[in-house]
């Protein structure tokens, strides 16, 4: 990906090195938590919290001041804040096409743990949008995962991530995220996930279009960057993460979509460029 030299964006908190990291020790229930909860948005350490930590887990939390803070300008510091500028870019031009004004998110480094107007957040957690405070929040850390254990390297995988936490963005600004969470307790829990599906799947072709107009804007993108992407996408999929973690899929039980929804949506997304074709709510087929 060919990111450097580009803008950066002003809309960063770097909160690195502010508190050492929460650790949580215990059984393959835990496990099944955090990976299904890993992307992108839903915060695994309030489900511990609420209801236990399951197969005896332990959560305990580094005390404060023990890690030593990251460079400021660092390499992932520039590399975050110019995907961060480029998605600015992106949708500031997207909006104004639409009569509407777009709205600056704000992107929260941390590392080890971190305050959102959302809860605690771990290191755990992996990147989230919280829609409370218009923030998206990353433990940089989470990259290395991404390539370590599940499979994605790559700058434009990351690259992915990111933009998918801002299609979050989008979502929020535009009142599709309000609608689906108002659905909560007057549908049933099969029919939420299935929302949940479209809403996380939309925010994966938000992803795409992003990429679509970075590429026609800078273009940034190298031999084999695509493919990146497509990895991280099919890497995160509900059905592969839980055959990973427990062998066995539930369909009923997905909130994110497939591999295969995953990938076809941010492609579409990135063919078209086009908001409009991304309507997963009213698509007869995911």
């Amino acid at each position: 990906m060919r990111w450097q030299g580009g803008r950066q964006s002003d809309n960063v908190e770097d909160r690195r090195g502010r508190g050492a990291p929460m650790m949580v020790t215990g059984g393959l229930g835990t496990l099944v938590i955090i990976i299904l909860a890993l992307l992108f948005g839903v915060n695994p350490m309030a489900l511990l919290e609420q209801g236990g930590a399951p197969g005896g887990a332990q959560v305990q939390q580094g005390a404060p001041g023990e890690e030593g803070a990251a460079p400021a300008n660092d390499e992932a510091s520039q590399f975050v804040r110019t995907v961060l500028a480029s998605t600015e870019d992106v949708w500031r031009e997207l909006f104004e096409q639409m009569g509407r004004t777009y709205r600056d998110p704000t992107l929260v480094m941390f590392s080890g743990q971190v305050n959102s107007a959302c809860g605690m957040a771990s290191a755990a957690v992996g990147p989230f949008y919280c829609p409370a405070d218009e923030k998206v929040y990353l433990d940089v850390a989470f990259f290395r995962q991404l390539d370590e254990q599940f499979g994605a390297p790559g700058d434009f995988a990351q690259a992915y991530v990111i933009a998918h936490e801002i299609g979050h963005h989008v979502q929020n600004q535009l009142g599709t995220s309000d609608q689906v969470h108002q659905a909560r307790g007057r549908v049933s829990e099969a029919e939420y996930n299935q929302l949940s599906v479209r809403l996380e799947l939309q925010a994966d072709f938000y992803a795409g279009v992003w990429a679509h107009h970075a590429q026609q804007r800078e273009r940034i993108l190298e031999p084999g960057d695509l493919e990146e992407a497509l990895r991280a996408a099919t890497a995160i999929g509900d059905d592969r993460l839980q055959k990973q973690s427990q062998g066995y899929v539930v369909p009923d039980s997905f909130t994110h979509g497939t591999s295969e929804q995953r990938m076809r949506w941010f492609r579409k997304g990135f063919q078209t460029g086009d908001m409009r074709q991304g309507d997963t709510f009213r698509a007869a087929e995911l």
